[in-house]
């Protein structure tokens, strides 16, 4: 696999900032991502700050350019990618040089339905393309010529008038089409949306903390975390063996981690003692505090959204902090260690303060997670606002101070989700 500061960087690639939204089914797993695009060059201008969805045909040929230079799955993993296109792109010959197999192409609002475009959707479905009609809040004329040709309708929420939805969904519901809730931003909206019979949910609603009183972390987690704390103390080889074999699942999960293509090894491991040798404790850090977000379902686990961001998340800051921290590689784990526990309050659904009076962390992971501070909450923050597509000019503030490109992030995030992917592939 190549670092990221193996990847060659792309010149396309400084001229904009790449976001990847998640989009999940009714069983909360995920089953593709919505690309966002926006102008570095503009990135300190009010009216240019805004990542795209609504893509122009330069947005759309810069898609297709990284698809073709580097292949999909590196943008969004073993996922579809959902491609916003305008009319221009819709007509243009490049659109071929997507894999039909691997996007769902978006008709944006934007684009009429004139014979010349209805003729054109239908030769591309011929080709093996499909299509989602983005920004759906109505029935317009637009809408009901090009909703036969879509495999999957997007309805935007926070568009709709408030009462609305119902009615606009029980006409849009079509057994041959999928309707696609987007900016789902809280449960209740997602909770709504499943009951009006959306298939699929795009927003992040499934990373906001929704805080229960009382609740308790599961015994394996506990001992995951004890684990975590015994690193933390360098604590004896043995002790560390101890503890694993207390917890049938864990070592389970470490025996099946070993021996796998992932870990490298060339023949069968059996023993506890013999897998944590072998794997070291950098990785059996790392290893756990993913595992904390893996329940007892194996490979299928990885299409978890939250186990997605937050690996993604911890991968990327560790990543950044190479960059500005070259060979300081306690620092760069520390960062890895941010990332992957900034979603911990929402998968134990306790509040972040109670999570940390509960674990030993250092001063600056606390004040990272808590106030985002410091070098690392810095870096926590510019990959939260990248997620989401925010409208802020800090975001080109920040990669000034890091000293960073938006080739060289670029090249971090491809580097990160190549690396996530890996991982999920062998564990």
């Amino acid at each position: 696999m190549l670092s990221a500061t193996e990847l060659p960087p792309s010149k396309l690639a400084d001229n904009f900032f790449l976001a990847r939204q998640p989009i999940l089914n009714r069983g909360q797993r995920l089953v593709g991502y919505e690309l966002l695009f926006r102008d570095a060059h503009h990135a300190t201008s009010a009216n240019s700050a805004r990542f795209r969805d609504d893509a122009s045909a330069t947005a759309t040929a810069t898609v297709i350019a990284h698809a073709s230079e580097l292949g999909m799955e590196q943008v969004v993993g073993d996922q579809l990618a959902f491609v916003n296109v305008d009319e221009v792109g819709l007509m243009s010959d490049f659109i071929r040089f997507l894999p039909h197999d691997r996007v769902i192409l978006e008709i944006l609002e934007t684009v009429q339905a004139t014979p010349a475009v209805l003729e054109r959707v239908r030769e591309l479905k011929r080709a093996g393309f499909r299509f989602a009609l983005d920004d759906v809040i109505g029935e317009s004329d637009d809408v009901q010529k090009l909703q036969p040709l879509c495999d999957v309708i997007k309805v935007d929420i926070r568009q709709m008038k408030p009462g609305t939805l119902p009615a606009l969904a029980r006409v849009l519901k079509n057994p041959h089409q999928k309707l696609l809730a987007e900016k789902v931003e809280t449960v209740e909206e997602f909770r709504q949306c499943m009951d009006l019979g959306f298939e699929y949910f795009q927003g992040y609603y499934f990373a906001h903390p929704v805080i229960l009183s009382g609740k308790k972390i599961s015994p394996s987690q506990r001992s995951v975390l004890h684990l975590l704390d015994l690193l933390d103390a360098d604590a004896s080889s043995h002790d560390i063996e101890s503890t694993v074999k207390h917890d049938a699942l864990i070592t389970l999960n470490l025996l099946k981690l070993v021996n796998t293509p992932a870990v490298g090894t060339r023949y069968r491991i059996n023993s506890v003692g013999h897998a944590l040798m072998v794997l070291g404790r950098r990785q059996l850090r790392r290893w756990l505090q993913i595992l904390l977000y893996v329940k007892s379902g194996g490979a299928q686990e990885f299409t978890s959204p939250l186990l997605q961001l937050a690996t993604t998340r911890g991968k990327t800051l560790e990543l950044l902090v190479e960059h500005t921290l070259p060979g300081q590689r306690v620092s760069a784990d520390i960062g890895f260690t941010v990332g992957v526990m900034s979603l911990m309050d929402t998968l134990f659904s306790i509040d972040m303060q109670e999570l940390l009076d509960s674990v030993h962390v250092l001063d600056e992971v606390r004040t990272a997670l808590l106030e985002r501070g410091g070098n690392y909450g810095m870096l926590l923050r510019l990959i939260e606002d990248i997620e989401r597509g925010r409208d802020t000019a800090a975001l080109a503030h920040t990669l000034q101070q890091i000293g960073l490109r938006p080739a060289q992030l670029y090249a971090i995030q491809l580097a990160a989700i190549e690396w996530v992917t890996e991982y999920a592939r062998g564990f």
